[in-house]
């Protein structure tokens, strides 16, 4: 009863483990790095903001209006008369009486009257409220409001180009960890059988040292394979961990997630039938770094444009409303008024010691260097595209003559287990077929996997990794 439930518990946590296990293909890799891959989501967010940079320059052709408000406090107040004026009128009648024989109270009611008018001028401006409302209206910029919609235009398009040639980088990405993760798991495959081919010839040398017809030597170079075959299966796992946590990262999971590639515990998928043929000019087209440098040639001469608008005649419509407390319209009185206004502003750069032709000489600098750049990149993309082409064409060949080293390795091998069991070869024979074995099944899954990754490359040079 005890041995039962044992086996159930081990049966049951085996399916636990399995069911944990998510089983991806590539697809299903390139669609979770699509969906998660923080590179990616960092590009799509420079898109959305040079969509709206794009917008808020194309504002730059619209009327802008503003409102303005403020309180101010003097210490003194504006006056309309002067000193004099007010020291006349203040005194007229006492002034009139010195010229002219008047009464006493002719004389106090022409100071009185005299006194009412200076207060009458009195402005009462200490305290000051003022109110606007300004609208301007660009008319001609020099060409600088179209020059930095286009600039913004072509950043927008230059954010896109960024996304997708990010978007290709992570596809490539993904495709080099994926296959590696598989390369990886049928080499620690191929390094268990290598082990368990090793360790049979062991015990058979040691049984045969035990019958006294093998050397204890011969027990020793046995043992060393045995130890070597371990190493080369623990660093074989630990390299393929690294790998699948690399896959994770890539694809947006936890590194700790126990992922199964669909192609990892069968054989591997052949090649498929392979293509070298390529287009150097629909290339050129579609390579998103080839793009982004002409968009950049563009973008510079956008600048350049921007640079020379600054240092040009420039016409602006205005128009507005005026308020002030107290009302300088009606006396001062202390009440708002207020009046409209409409103009025509226009400034002229008269004199600014070159500086505007020292920068558009430095801006159409600036785009020659970068159609430069285009240029020499075209030449690297056309080698690349070579280059790829040629390794696509050496990974055939190369996996023809894998699988032929493949064939004549186990035949090799079997011999050799059939002629060390009958007692006619050595067991260094055997290590050395076994030997000889291992790396022909070695070079045969890195051929295989390099035919993928040649495919993938070629893919990438031509800029339609999708």
């Amino acid at each position: 009863m005890r041995i039962r439930l044992l086996v159930t518990g081990i049966l049951s946590s085996a399916f636990l483990s399995l069911s944990a296990q998510q089983v991806l293909s590539l697809d299903s890799c390139r669609q979770l790095a699509m969906n998660n891959n923080k590179q990616l989501r960092v590009a799509q967010l420079k898109q959305e903001a040079a969509k709206n940079t794009r917008k808020a320059v194309f504002t730059n052709y619209l009327p802008k209006i503003d409102a303005l408000g403020g309180y101010e406090f003097t210490s003194r107040e504006l006056s309309l008369l002067t000193g004099d004026q007010k020291f006349l009128l203040n005194n007229m009648g006492t002034l009139v009486g010195m010229m002219l024989p008047m009464t006493t109270t002719t004389t106090q009611a022409l100071n009185v009257a005299g006194q009412r008018v200076t207060k009458a001028f009195e402005t009462d401006t200490r305290n000051m409220f003022m109110g606007s409302v300004v609208m301007r209206q660009p008319l001609f910029m020099g060409g600088g409001i179209i020059a930095a919609n286009k600039l913004a235009e072509l950043n927008e398009q230059l954010a896109a180009e960024s996304l997708d040639g990010q978007r290709q980088a992570t596809l490539y990405e993904v495709d080099r960890a994926y296959w590696t993760v598989v390369s990886l798991r049928q080499k620690k495959q191929l390094a268990l059988q290598y082990l368990q081919l090793v360790e049979k010839l062991d015990s058979n040398v040691y049984r045969m040292i035990g019958n006294g017809v093998a050397t204890r030597a011969e027990g020793l170079q046995v043992d060393v394979k045995v130890n070597e075959a371990q190493m080369a299966l623990t660093q074989v796992d630990n390299g393929l961990t690294l790998a699948r946590m690399f896959l994770c990262q890539l694809c947006g999971l936890p590194m700790n997630d126990q992922i199964v590639l669909k192609e990892e515990n069968g054989n591997l998928p052949s090649a498929g039938e392979m293509n070298a043929d390529f287009q150097v000019e629909e290339a050129m087209d579609l390579r998103p770094e080839l793009r982004m440098l002409r968009t950049a040639v563009d973008m510079s001469e956008q600048k350049t444009r921007i640079e020379r608008a600054a240092f040009l005649p420039q016409v602006m419509l205005t128009a507005g409303y005026l308020v002030t407390n107290p009302n300088a319209f009606n006396g001062f009185e202390r009440r708002f008024s207020g009046m409209w206004n409409v103009g025509v502003t226009m400034r002229i750069p008269v004199w600014n010691w070159m500086e505007g032709a020292y920068k558009v000489r430095s801006g159409k600098a600036v785009t020659a260097m970068t159609a430069m750049q285009l240029s020499e990149a075209r030449e690297k993309v056309e080698l690349q595209l070579n280059q790829s082409s040629f390794r696509v064409k050496e990974a055939v060949k190369r996996l023809q003559v894998a699988g032929k080293n493949t064939e004549r390795a186990e035949e090799n091998l079997r011999c050799a287990n059939l002629g060390f069991s009958e007692g006619v070869m050595q067991s260094t024979d055997v290590m050395a077929a076994q030997t000889a074995w291992l790396q022909a099944r070695t070079q045969e899954i890195d051929a295989l996997i390099d035919m993928r990754l040649a495919q993938t490359d070629l893919k990438k040079a031509q800029g339609v990794l999708q």
